[in-house]
């Protein structure tokens, strides 16, 4: 029987108290509804969070919200957070600004759940980062807001904190 991590993990959840990312929940109520990943298809909810401050509590707010949403929505949502401007430090190996360990494991535990990190270019045009510079879960794009634009147009809600 072939289970995507994502799968693994929603069926813990039935089982009890968990962590995702830094914190426990308990609840009975997320079912998987897939056999594979759903970024093949089209997942009932889809969101893209825009991640542009490189602020502990901000951070904190989008990663935590990261992990409510696909703790509720397990296979039926997908989500996309748009690193750029100061918010890419959150996604790079030696971060320019100060960005804790607990959050770029958190950034690692929800990849590793398919909520995929969007690289801004331009921003590390900037910074003069390369990709060797940015964590193994970032995807570079062109433009972040391009990106978030483009994901607006093949569905996906915004989501500005």
């Amino acid at each position: 029987m072939k289970k995507t991590k994502r799968r693994q993990f929603l069926s813990l959840l039935g089982l009890g108290s968990i962590g995702l990312a830094g914190t426990s929940v308990t609840t009975n109520s997320a079912q998987a509804h897939h056999t594979e990943t759903h970024f093949d298809d089209k997942a009932l909810h889809r969101l893209v969070y825009q991640c542009n401050r490189a602020d502990h509590d901000y951070i904190e707010h989008v990663l935590f919200s990261c992990g409510e949403m696909l703790r509720k929505y397990g296979d039926d949502i997908e989500l996309v957070v748009a690193a750029f401007g100061p918010g890419l430090n959150l996604l790079g190996k030696r971060p320019k600004r100060s960005i804790s360990r607990l959050h770029q494991q958190r950034v690692a535990s929800l990849a590793e759940y398919g909520v995929r990190f969007q690289a801004c270019g331009n921003t590390m045009k900037s910074m003069n980062w390369l990709e060797k510079d940015l964590l193994e879960h970032a995807q570079i794009v062109p433009i972040g807001v391009d990106g978030i634009m483009k994901l607006q147009e093949q569905g996906f809600s915004y989501i500005s904190l």
